[in-house]
């Protein structure tokens, strides 16, 4: 196998271990998982258009890979210093806003998106 060819599988590889690594070990990777599964049955059902895919899709990715960075931030900064210190923390804050912020706004869309579809089903 050409090393080019190997180093594009292996980087595929090395994806894939994170993702299970973040699912394993990451409580709250897992809720958005969860929401993310109900989120797309509820595409399913409520027969959702093109563009509304395109929103939910969107949102289930950012917010798990925000949470996938934030795992990273914290793990380099858990190994950077045992020690507790203010830009540390600082830096986990920041990176723990970034999921809540994305989750949020993903929440929103979900409720712009659902809401009105399952009013009308009432």
């Amino acid at each position: 196998m050409p090393p080019y060819l190997k180093k594009r599988i292996d980087s595929f590889r090395y994806a894939f271990q994170g993702i299970a690594t973040l699912l394993r070990e990451e409580p709250n990777a897992v809720v958005h998982l969860l929401i993310s599964v109900i989120a797309l049955a509820l595409g399913f059902l409520l027969k959702i258009s093109a563009g509304e895919w395109l929103a939910v899709v969107l949102c289930i990715g950012l917010v798990l890979s925000m949470e996938a960075m934030n795992t990273a931030i914290e793990n380099l900064a858990d190994f950077a210093s045992k020690e507790k210190h203010p830009l540390i923390k600082k830096a986990k804050d920041l990176a723990a806003a970034a999921v809540f912020t994305c989750a949020a706004a993903s929440l929103v869309v979900g409720i712009i998106i659902f809401l009105p579809k399952l009013i009308a089903l009432l």
